[in-house]
């Protein structure tokens, strides 16, 4: 599922990408992606050995960081809908504080929860509430600025499984008067493919809209030519030894330029 939080990076404008990865996993996705030249990216990779939650990702990647505002994204997220390239450009131009999203789900519960005002000002947020107070959940995708890695190391292992949860660096930055949330409403699905069941929920999405429309989802060859990462000649190369459907879409896409 990495193409799906990668065409999200892309779309917002980002080249340069980290990819944090379980040392069993990471030779398959330097097949997969490479260095990301052949997509006008600069793809660099580091192991996480062990699962200690995603803001150890954050503080493995302050090296890469640097001081830079960064988007942070899970890997086993599907977003996908109408105005999310446009979100996710403006937040990408974020400079202070932190940017999450809000997406309307029925059992809140099983998510992180977050209470927001009409203009986006945060009021709380909680990781999995026995009684959430709003229905909206938060996507795994946040944009922050240059100082999340010092920011990241304020926090602190959560006594609800010992690990550096995303919520708890949110309530920093919430603590400071810095957390905004933009709206993902109708017309944006969100999937959590985390599981097998809900990697199959994403597949069957995919491949019903892909079906129904003619148009691929999160293809990154077709979104690095739309965003000018790569040139025309360059997307026909990357289609020339692709004798299938993959390769015939990309060449549909040149001829249509």
């Amino acid at each position: 599922m990495i193409y799906y939080p990668l065409s999200i990076l892309m779309l917002a404008g980002i080249r340069e990408v980290l990819l944090i990865s379980a040392p069993e996993s990471l030779a398959a996705y330097q097949s997969l992606l490479g260095d990301g030249t052949h997509l006008g990216l600069k793809i660099s990779y580091i192991i996480q050995t062990e699962a200690r939650g995603h803001v150890d990702g954050l503080l493995l990647g302050a090296e890469f960081l640097d001081g830079e505002a960064a988007c942070f994204i899970f890997g086993d997220n599907v977003i996908y809908g109408h105005g999310v390239s446009g979100k996710v450009q403006n937040a990408a131009e974020l400079t202070e504080g932190a940017l999450i999203f809000a997406y309307p789900v029925r059992d809140p519960k099983r998510f992180g929860v977050v209470e927001f005002t009409a203009d986006g000002r945060v009021l709380s947020i909680e990781e999995k509430p026995a009684n959430p107070r709003t229905h909206y959940a938060i996507p795994g995708i946040y944009f922050y600025d240059g100082q999340v890695v010092e920011m990241a190391r304020q926090v602190k292992p959560t006594a609800r499984n010992n690990e550096l949860e995303i919520t708890e660096l949110n309530k920093l930055y919430l603590a400071q008067g810095k957390l905004r949330v933009e709206m993902l409403g109708r017309g944006v699905a969100w999937l959590d493919a985390g599981t097998h069941a809900s990697l199959l929920e994403a597949s069957n999405f995919v491949q019903a809209v892909e079906h129904r429309q003619g148009l691929m989802i999160a293809c990154l060859e077709e979104i690095a030519f739309t965003m000018g990462y790569i040139s025309r000649a360059d997307l026909l190369q990357l289609a020339h030894p692709m004798q299938n459907e993959y390769g015939n879409y990309l060449r549909r896409i040149a001829d249509a330029a």
